[in-house]
Parts: structure tokens; sequence; C-alpha cells
């Protein structure tokens, strides 16, 4: 029965994440440590496992349909890199409860931004765009890959607002960009979990079976479902799971307020 609802919290991740371009690791970090009760360390690299397997499943299908930007892609990636990379080695020194608070912070960061701030009009996929503030877009890569190495969010929570907000990319080509990108992200921030032995391999496995499905759908779907509609469901879930990860995260930190 376990298997079952792993794979299930694994299907509506990798719709999610398709949809939106995050990867669904903003999802399941919440889905693993507060439904399955497993420790934040162990959460994090299942879910950066996850974040490959949707990148892999839905970016082949945007670059397929072309609405991917290949070049912003590869450019920005390099940064995330870096972060991830770094993001990663420092991971082992953060106490688990404080990084369920800064997760639970940037959730709520994230989902007050999907509703509070007007996205920029969007333009048709193969509509002409030009990306501006590639400083920006470059520092906020960096930054990025390092929450991804921290969070098992992929980095695609900050890049497709940033790209779409701070490069005024269309927001579809944002999150298939995101998408693209993630993986590369995911699978760099996971290398040192990894090295470390929390990696846990029957836990991945019904989540990426689960993920692949659902990442394959949403790529589909993408281009046929209200961007308006998605951002503000998705910024209402994000919105539980913070106050639910800031809750789990001050248990840890400050237990003698919550007895």
């Amino acid at each position: 029965m376990t298997v079952l609802f792993l794979i299930a919290a694994g299907g509506v991740a990798g719709l999610a994440g398709a949809l939106l371009g995050v990867g669904g690791g903003v999802v399941l970090v919440p889905v693993l440590v507060l439904g399955f009760k497993l420790p934040v360390e162990e959460a994090v690299p299942a879910s950066l496992m996850c974040v490959v397997a949707s990148s892999c499943a839905a970016a082949a299908s945007y670059v397929d349909k072309r609405m991917s930007d290949i070049r912003l892609g590869l450019t920005l990636e390099l940064a995330t890199v870096m972060g991830a990379l770094i993001g990663g080695l420092v991971a082992v020194y953060i106490a688990p409860a404080m990084v369920a608070v800064v997760f639970g912070l940037f959730a709520l960061y994230v989902g007050l931004q999907l509703l509070l701030v007007r996205s920029p009009q969007e333009e048709p996929v193969q509509g002409t765009y030009t990306p501006v503030n590639y400083p920006l877009g470059v520092s906020g890569s960096f930054v990025a890959g390092g929450l991804s190495a921290l969070l098992g969010v992929g980095g695609g929570p900050l890049k497709v607002p940033l790209m779409s907000y701070g490069m005024r990319v269309p927001f579809k080509v944002a999150s298939a960009t995101s998408s693209l990108m993630i993986g590369v992200t995911g699978a760099a921030s996971v290398a040192s979990y990894a090295w470390r032995g929390h990696l846990k391999l029957a836990l991945v496995s019904p989540l990426i079976v689960g993920v692949l499905a659902g990442a394959h759908g949403g790529s589909r779907l993408m281009p046929y479902v209200s961007t308006s509609l998605l951002k503000k469901l998705f910024a209402g879930l994000l919105l539980v799971v913070a106050v639910q990860m800031l809750w789990k995260g001050g248990e840890g930190l400050w237990p003698s307020i919550w007895k």
C-alpha cells in the first residue's frame, strides 16, 4: 500500500512540476516529510532524483515543440550548477529543522508572489521576444542552484519567476526552459547526498514511476491549460505547504516553545 501511495505522490508531483517547470520537488519534499514521516535528509535527495526524472520526461516534449529557449537555458544553467555544487557541500552542516524552516519561507515567498505579483502579459510561444537583465538571471540562477541542493526543489520555483518577471520571458517559455534545466541542477545537487549514503533507492524507485507518468501527462497538457488558473491553484498549495513546514521546523528549532 505504501508503494502505491508513493507512486501516486510522484504522479502528482510530476504533473505539477511539468506544468509549471518546477520539477515537483516543492510538492514532494513536504509530502515525504509530513505525510510519510521521513527525515529531511532522506526526503531531499529522493526529491532531487525525481526532479531529474521529471526533467527527462517533460523536457523532451518541450524541446520537440520548440517551447524551450535552449540558448537561455544553457547560459543560466552554468551558474545554477555552480550554486548546486556549493549548496550540496554546505547542506551537511545545516540542521534538518533549519532546512524545513527555510523551505517553508521559500514556499511562502513563491506562493505570495504567484498570488500578488501581476505577471507580464502572455505572448504566443512562437512569438518574438528578447531576454533582458542577464546579470540578474545569472546571479539568481546561482542562488537557485544553492536552494536546489539545500531544499530538494530543483531550483525551478525560483528560476521560472526569475525568467518571467526579471528577464521578460513569456511564462510558458520560462516553464519549459526551466524543465530543461532542472534535471542538470538536480543531478549536480544529489551527488553529495548520494556520496554520504542518504539516497535510498527503495524509496526513489516508486516515486520515479509516478513522476515519469505525471510529467509526461503534464508536458502534453501545459500548452492547453490556462496559466493564470494553474498559478492560483499552485500558489494556494504552496501556502499550505509553507505553514506545515514552518510548523515542523519550529518544533525542531524551538522545542520548548511547542511543549
